[in-house]
């Protein structure tokens, strides 16, 4: 996982103060990309602790299509990485009773895309379908920005991974995902694991092996609420990449995996480190961004490396 420190370097080195729709404040670069090859072993975050069954549970949630909170509950119920969405939601809406749905996020947009003739698309049964029988296809996509059904008024949140394509070469399956917006110390982990996940479940029920996954980000940043922890992360030696194990129930299709049919063996990491997650309306007395100047900026980003001001290849191996 050295491709994602090297990410943490980049910014902390080269990013550029902006403010955000939280109030925190970010450190923030335009444009990464990564490779993780699958066969390097499966990139669980070993420089700090991987919420397994938080990541896997919300990946289960997404694949069911629904898009109430409940359902998350259901299949993990300490899954709470979406509480704080969904009740700045509620409060936005000014709902009086609570009934757990979210508004049209991912799991509408993958399995049930409104189109303009009232029908719903089954975006990843239709990329398994093209994958099985037309492998060249260079349409093999799953998009879940839709500009008519992302306002506030709308969705809890938007998608911030809102695109992802897969590619068959050789008997082996890629996938590669945009993502408009990263959170990189909190999220990102937890996006490179949950789209790995999927190559992999993607490859079982289609007959291929599992390649690599290609992360793509526009907006890479840090909030200034998480420097600190970023910095102590990459201090951190990368430890050996575990191996993921998928049970063989003849699973057909996505929706008949489960939960305990994933695990992580040989998964050794640092411990965790935390950090807050802040969602809109929700402003952080951290800092006022009225009291950031360039200066400062330079003060909280030196970090003890021996090349700082790097240039960050395009595309470099994880």
């Amino acid at each position: 996982m050295q491709a994602y420190l090297e990410q943490l370097h980049f910014i902390l080195d080269n990013g550029i103060v902006r403010g955000d729709r939280t109030g925190v404040g970010t450190i923030s670069v335009f444009g990464l990309t990564a490779r993780y090859n699958m066969a390097d072993g499966f990139p669980a975050m070993t420089t700090k602790k991987l919420a397994w069954k938080v990541m896997s549970s919300e990946l289960l949630w997404f694949i069911s299509g629904s898009t109430n909170i409940n359902d998350l509950k259901e299949i993990y119920q300490h899954n709470k990485i979406w509480d704080a969405n969904y009740d700045d939601y509620v409060k936005r809406l000014g709902m009086e009773t609570s009934t757990g749905d979210m508004g049209r996020v991912y799991g509408s947009q993958w399995r049930k895309w409104q189109t303009v003739d009232g029908r719903e698309v089954d975006q990843l049964s239709d990329a398994v379908d093209l994958i099985k029988n037309n492998p060249n296809s260079r349409r093999i996509i799953v998009n879940a920005w839709n500009p008519g059904e992302a306002s506030p008024d709308q969705v809890a949140l938007p998608p911030c991974h809102t695109f992802f394509q897969f590619y068959v070469a050789d008997g082996k399956l890629s996938l590669h995902m945009y993502q408009r917006s990263a959170d990189m110390f909190l999220g990102v982990p937890f996006n490179i694991a949950s789209y790995s996940l999927l190559l992999h479940m993607m490859a079982k029920i289609t007959g291929l092996t599992a390649h690599e996954f290609v992360h793509t980000i526009g907006d890479a940043h840090i909030y200034l609420n998480a420097v600190e922890q970023a910095k102590e992360q990459i201090t951190r030696s990368p430890l050996p990449r575990p191996s993921l194990k998928i049970v063989d129930r003849g699973q057909k299709t996505l929706d008949e995996f489960a939960m305990t049919d994933f695990s992580l063996s040989n998964y050794q990491s640092h411990a965790p480190i935390k950090a807050r997650m802040d969602v809109q309306g929700n402003v952080s007395s951290y800092l006022s961004m009225a009291r950031i100047r360039k200066p400062w900026l330079r003060t909280i980003a030196v970090i003890p490396v021996s090349h700082t001001h790097r240039t960050l290849p395009t595309i470099y191996p994880s």
